[in-house]
């Protein structure tokens, strides 16, 4: 049985995310979606927002058997863990390449754990999450960028954030 980990910060889980986690579900026996802590980023979402949204979007799709979890932890950590021999990453431009190939080199000396880069669906590879929360910010639609269960879940931590500044 081969377990795949799609990691990643999900803040919020764009459409983009979840079209990958998707297509990865159709390769492998056991998918685990793990929310990750990045110390580079300040999250609008708690880990625990952030792991409730994408079982909400899996679920409403039709995805019960995908695990959601999250970690503070290195991802060669968890992969070894439970025992994951494949890191799923999407790409969306030619920088995500340069930039996920590192981490890739560096998870394969910790683990020995492979990293599978899948393209970007065309008609998401524009998507982020730093332009939905751009997007939403200045009041734009974010209906079809986001599952339609995080577009509710979106506007009330903006209007939280405005609200605490």
């Amino acid at each position: 049985m081969t377990i795949a980990v799609c990691p990643g910060s999900y803040d919020p889980v764009t459409s983009g995310h979840m079209d990958v986690i998707e297509r990865c579900s159709k390769f492998f026996c056991e998918v685990h979606v793990v929310v990750a802590a990045n110390a580079a980023k300040t999250p609008l979402f708690t880990d625990k927002e952030r792991v409730l949204m994408i079982r909400r979007a899996l679920d409403d799709d039709g995805y019960a058997d995908v695990k959601v979890v999250a970690t503070n932890g290195l991802i060669t950590d968890y992969c070894l863990q439970v025992g994951a021999s494949v890191i799923v990453k999407g790409l969306r431009q030619n920088g995500d390449y340069e930039a996920e190939l590192g981490m890739a080199l560096v998870n394969r000396k910790l683990a020995q754990v492979e990293t599978l880069f899948l393209p970007a669906d065309p008609v998401r590879e524009h998507i982020s999450s730093s332009i939905v929360k751009d997007v939403a910010r200045h009041g734009g639609d974010v209906t079809g960028m986001v599952p339609d269960s995080v577009v509710s879940m979106l506007q009330q931590a903006l209007n939280s954030e405005k609200s605490s500044i």
